[in-house]
């Protein structure tokens, strides 16, 4: 297929060219590399990630609308099966509702029923924290409706980590006919073996400079590392609302560089380069690590991972011989997990021979719409 025009869905509602449908609230470069391994679909999204990439764009259906739009969208369009955010998503759940209920009426006038699936990584139960606030619970008592009503349309739902899998069966009754569970873990990355030689006293920041991500406290271990590790080299990538102390940082110690959202073949060189990735995450509020992208692309390069507790794959990556950390790990503990990372004697190579031959989330994809007559 030809390179499709980029659509906003305003007040025209233009019909899609393909019956199959992902239905994302937010769209980032990684959804536009699985589209070119996964069945020809169109996306239809809210917003742009900050590390969206609109030269992996070439070839993909795009279509960004709102909660009108998208049901405009699904309306005017011929739709047979769409993949949605998950249920406990709750900032996707009015714009996802919408489109269910108008492929529902559709499918009552006389259409086809609409297969819809999700791929689900959810670890923390959003309805468990009491909002303080009449009109925060009020809200949240909406969320929880529509969450239901997603949820029992479903018919197909994937689970990436064994942890989802229990949040969502303790929090919902009636379980989607088809439920199977396929490891959030990635493959080699075909980039994998270019030749970009390795940093072995390279350490990697990547993604949102963030508290949630553990970013403040692995600035603040870096001096630790470097003074237990001279030679250690540390690389900023990403951007978020810690930027100004990212750069503050980089300007006051040379062996600290930063890259401010470079496109996706530096992040690839840059994994290809790092001997150790980290990402320490921490829980905030309603918010857990669900996986940790970052992690997931450490690994595809062959990286030494440290991080916490909180990611969903974390007996994977204590069995595979990463540094998972406690949770609550102050930044001495974290310098502590560095320094033993970067002293691994592993190469890239042990790293990558632990992995799927088919990445988790390609494989999750391409299971999302089989016989669905058949239980997993």
């Amino acid at each position: 297929m030809t390179r499709d025009a980029e659509r906003t869905v305003a007040g025209e509602a233009p019909t899609l060219h393909h019956q199959h449908v992902r239905l994302y609230e937010q769209v980032r470069s990684v959804h536009l590399e699985r589209a070119r391994e996964l069945a020809p679909a169109a996306i239809v999204y809210r917003a742009k990630r900050y590390d969206f990439d609109p030269a992996l764009a070439d070839g993909v259906e795009l279509a960004q609308a709102g909660t009108l739009g998208a049901a405009r969208l699904a309306l005017r369009s011929r739709i047979t099966r769409v993949e949605i955010d998950e249920p406990l998503y709750l900032d996707s759940l009015p714009r996802t509702a919408a489109v269910l209920a108008v492929l529902g009426m559709k499918h009552l006038a006389g259409a086809p029923r609409a297969e819809v699936a999700t791929y689900a990584i959810e670890d923390l139960d959003p309805f468990a924290i009491r909002p303080p606030r009449v009109r925060s619970r009020l809200r949240r008592s909406v969320e929880r409706v529509l969450a239901g009503y997603i949820w029992h349309r479903l018919d197909t739902v994937v689970y990436g980590t064994s942890e989802a899998d229990a949040l969502y069966n303790s929090t919902f009754t009636h379980p989607p006919r088809r439920q199977l569970t396929v490891e959030a873990l990635p493959s080699p990355c075909l980039c994998a073996a270019d030749l970009i030689e390795r940093d072995q006293d390279s350490v990697l920041f990547l993604g949102a400079f963030s508290p949630r991500k553990g970013f403040a406290d692995v600035l603040e271990a870096w001096p630790a590392i470097l003074s237990r590790h001279p030679g250690a080299r540390l690389t900023l990538v990403g951007s978020g609302e810690l930027l100004d102390a990212a750069r503050d940082a980089a300007a006051a110690d040379p062996s600290i560089r930063l890259i401010v959202d470079p496109p996706r073949s530096v992040v690839h060189e840059e994994l290809r380069r790092a001997h150790v990735l980290v990402l320490p995450s921490r829980r905030v509020g309603a918010w857990r690590e669900q996986v940790g992208l970052p992690i997931v692309e450490g690994l595809a390069h062959g990286c030494e991972i440290v991080t916490t507790s909180e990611t969903g794959i974390a007996e994977w990556l204590i069995d595979a011989g990463h540094v998972v950390l406690p949770a609550a790990i102050d930044s001495a503990g974290i310098a502590d997990g560095v320094v033993d990372a970067l002293v691994a004697p592993r190469g890239a190579a042990d790293v990558l021979a632990a992995l799927p031959g088919v990445d988790g989330r390609i494989a999750a994809g391409r299971a999302l719409f089989r016989d669905l007559g058949a239980r997993a």
